[in-house]
């Protein structure tokens, strides 16, 4: 069982930066593929940028040259850089941890960070 703790969101003006954290415990973040998704009201959970258990990145055109995915493997915590922030950057941020095993598909959200970007 893994839980994830995400942090950082807040209240930013539009060209602004914020850090999101997701602290995970139970079990070691590098095993996972984790993932950082967003969910703006009336609108579906979007994914933003994830990070593979070998560190390979991937990003959504939204996100790209803008936002930076990273883990800290001693602080067992995954983070999203978040620059050049917009009114729709606006949305509450999860963290995903997923992986399969032989036991089958583990799947972990966090409670979400709200995120709003407005002047």
């Amino acid at each position: 069982q893994v839980q994830l703790v995400e942090s950082g969101g807040g209240l930013v003006q539009p060209g602004g930066s914020l850090r999101l954290s997701c602290a995970a415990s139970g079990s070691i973040i590098s095993f996972y593929a984790v993932g950082w998704y967003r969910q703006a009201p009336g609108k579906q959970r979007e994914v933003v940028a994830d990070i593979a258990g070998d560190g390979s990145t991937n990003y959504a055109d939204s996100a790209k040259g803008r936002f930076t995915i990273s883990r800290d493997n001693a602080k067992n915590t995954v983070y999203l850089q978040m620059n050049s922030l917009k009114p729709e950057d606006t949305a509450v941020y999860y963290c995903n941890a997923k992986r399969v095993t032989w036991r089958g598909a583990q799947d972990y959200w966090g409670q979400g960070t709200q995120v709003t970007v407005s002047s």
